[in-house]
C-alpha cells in the first residue's frame, strides 16, 4: 500500500472508531466490521457489487442497508455509506485490517515471555498476575521457547528487558571474576 493511501485509509479508521466509541463501544464497532470483512471476503458476488464501476453508490448503499440492517450497528452501516459516497470502499479491507491490529487487544501490551523450556500454565498465569500487580497495566502474554537461554526466563515489555536467564547470571559472574584482582 502506498503511503498516502495508509494515510487515507488510517484517517478513515480513527475517525470511524472515535465515532462509534460513543455511540456503541469498541467492542461492538470491532464487531461490526469483521463481520462485513468476513462477509465480504467469503461473498465474492458482493465484492465483486461494490468494485463496479457501472453502478452508483445510491444503489450500492441501498443492497448493503438491505443486506446488513439489524445486523450491525446504524453507526457501522452509515460508516459503510460514507466509504461508498467517498468511493473509497476500495479500501474497506484495509481499513478493517487496520483496526483489528490496531484496537484487538485495546489496553492490553504485548509482552514476549522467553524460556528455554516450556513453562506450565499455572506459572505463566503467576508470572502474568505478578506483573500485571507490579506495573498496573494488562498484558498480552507471547511466549517463545529458546534453548540458547540456558535455564531460567527473559521478560521483555517493550524496551524493558527483566531478564533472569541461566545465559545473563553467567555473564554477570564472568564480568565480576574480571574484576577480581587474586593476590599470590
Amino acid at each position: 500500500m502506498i503511503i498516502k493511501e495508509r494515510a487515507i485509509v488510517i484517517r478513515y479508521a480513527e475517525a470511524f472508531i472515535v465515532h462509534a466509541r460513543k455511540e456503541i463501544g469498541l467492542t461492538q464497532a470491532l464487531a461490526d466490521i469483521t463481520a462485513v470483512k468476513n462477509l465480504i471476503r467469503d461473498t465474492p458476488q458482493l465484492k465483486e457489487f461494490l468494485d463496479a464501476g457501472d453502478i452508483t453508490a445510491y444503489e450500492k448503499a441501498g443492497l448493503m442497508e438491505r443486506v446488513l440492517k439489524g445486523s450491525i450497528a446504524e453507526v457501522s452501516l452509515n460508516f459503510l455509506k460514507l466509504l461508498l459516497d467517498k468511493k473509497r470502499m476500495g479500501l474497506f479491507l484495509d481499513i478493517a485490517e487496520y483496526l483489528r491490529v490496531t484496537y484487538a487487544h485495546e489496553g492490553e501490551e504485548p509482552v514476549l515471555l522467553r524460556s528455554s523450556l516450556m513453562l506450565d500454565l499455572s506459572l505463566i498465569k503467576r508470572l502474568e498476575d505478578k506483573l500485571q500487580e507490579t506495573f498496573g497495566r494488562k498484558f498480552k502474554f507471547y511466549i517463545d521457547v529458546d534453548n540458547t537461554l540456558l535455564g531460567g526466563i527473559q521478560v521483555i515489555i517493550g524496551n524493558t528487558i527483566l531478564d533472569g536467564s541461566l545465559r545473563k547470571r553467567l555473564f554477570d559472574l564472568k564480568e565480576k571474576l574480571k574484576g577480581i584482582e587474586v593476590h599470590s
